[in-house]
């Protein structure tokens, strides 16, 4: 009945319920990571630097874009290549079921620290291959029309079982400070039945696929490739200008959030999460109205509201420190103007989960999806290698508010960048 009202076709419906299970199945681990920068800071004890790295490690993958993007273009069968991912990355997590659970072994011991590091390195590993493969599959199945609705509407699904796991994760770890050694294992195998359902999505080769050249040819092949669009696809060139800025922005504060909550805030694992999850609810009510805008309006204009909702947000942080009035209820510490952080954050995490995953698709047409979002995602990469530790860096030099307000002059400029670009440049694939 819901796909007559969608007015779906049967490869879309197909599509879509495929895309629906991945979804909820990655809204739990997604709920799970949600708290994994607090679990290393809080439960093992890690440096600040060492969680720098942590966050570090989750976008610093995607640089592997750059030497392999056309070597996944021109693997044949999807399936399979999702299936062996989802094993070599997902099932080292059965690792965490060796380690002690008492405070004594565990707590602040460096080795356990590294061991934590490389298995999230393997598993964020999978992401430059997920991502790209996953907007291929479905801009190969879902007609422009409905592209951004039906990925609204899964990602919503998404929020919501990731907003109720972070609750009920928060409230366990609260309640035993070790309980991720039961839940890591659980995440990776939910992980692989995930990408196993994802992999069953219908993808048609074409002709770019069966092109066969040798692995340095390749690699050649995608530098040039990733070249010839940012130098002749302007308005595609000035959108990664502006997420560059933005993406430092996000980089530089968003480890410095998780100490702020710590060291500033005292905040436990309870009101971590409901704090997480209060910008998630506002996430998820406002998702498929931004995912019917998403594919009306020009990108750039999009991604204007969703820099400017993260600027207010950092601004959130800034009033909070000056005026920390709290009071506490059922283990909850409650900051009134915490409310504007949460607010704004939650608009931010709306559109950009939106624009992150999908908004390169609008600079192209249908079979370029997985190039345009490896670039995308590359640049994520870069930005990653240096952003991270020099928000703790900075941090350790002019502190919490001297950090944010970096952020947000970036912030600034990128907004700045996006207004100029559309007003001076037209989309090439809608030309």
């Amino acid at each position: 009945m819901i796909f007559n009202k969608l007015n779906l076709n049967s490869d879309e419906i197909k599509t879509f319920k495929l895309h629906l299970s991945y979804s909820i199945i990655e809204g739990i681990i997604v709920g799970i990571l949600v708290l994994n920068q607090f679990v290393f800071i809080k439960s093992l004890n890690g440096s600040s630097y060492l969680l720098g790295i942590l966050f570090q490690f989750s976008v610093i993958a995607f640089i592997f874009l750059i030497f392999f993007n056309e070597l996944i273009s021109r693997i044949k069968n999807k399936k399979k290549m999702l299936r062996i991912i989802s094993i070599i990355t997902r099932l080292p997590l059965i690792v965490f079921l060796f380690f002690p659970s008492n405070f004594i072994d565990l707590f602040g011991n460096q080795t356990y620290h590294y061991i934590f590091l490389l298995v999230f390195l393997i598993f964020y590993l999978a992401d430059p291959i997920i991502f790209p493969t996953t907007n291929l599959l479905l801009k190969n199945n879902y007609r422009h029309q409905n592209f951004g609705k039906l990925y609204s509407y899964s990602m919503t699904i998404n929020k919501i079982i990731a907003f109720i796991t972070t609750f009920i994760y928060g409230f366990l770890l609260d309640l035993d400070n070790y309980v991720f050694i039961q839940v890591y294992p659980l995440m990776g195998i939910l992980g692989v039945i995930s990408l196993f359902l994802l992999s069953n999505i219908r993808y048609e080769e074409n002709i770019r696929d069966i092109v066969k050249i040798n692995f340095l040819s390749s690699i050649s092949k995608s530098f040039r490739n990733m070249k010839d669009i940012i130098k002749n696809d302007k308005s595609f060139r000035d959108f990664e200008i502006g997420f560059m800025l933005y993406g430092f922005a996000f980089m530089v504060t968003v480890t410095i959030i998780t100490l702020f909550f710590d060291k500033v805030l005292n905040l436990n694992y309870s009101s971590v999460a409901f704090y997480k999850n209060s910008y998630l609810i506002v996430a998820i009510i406002l998702t498929p109205f931004f995912g019917r805008l998403i594919g009306r309006i020009d990108p750039r204009k999009f991604a204007v509201f969703t820099f400017f909702a993260m600027l207010l947000s950092i601004l959130g942080l800034i009033i909070t420190e000056a005026f920390p009035y709290n009071f506490e209820f059922f283990g909850i510490k409650f900051y009134w103007m915490l409310l504007i952080y949460v607010s704004f954050y939650g608009i931010f995490t709306a559109t950009m989960a939106l624009l992150w995953h999908i908004g390169s698709v609008y600079f192209c047409k249908d079979n370029e999806a997985d190039i345009y979002q490896s670039i995308h995602l590359s640049a994520t990469g870069v930005r990653g290698i240096f952003a991270p530790l020099i928000g703790v860096i900075i941090f350790e030099i002019i502190g919490f508010q001297g950090t944010f307000f970096i952020a947000i002059i970036a912030l600034s400029i990128a907004i700045f960048t996006m207004i100029w670009s559309y007003k001076k440049r037209n989309i090439n694939s809608l030309n």
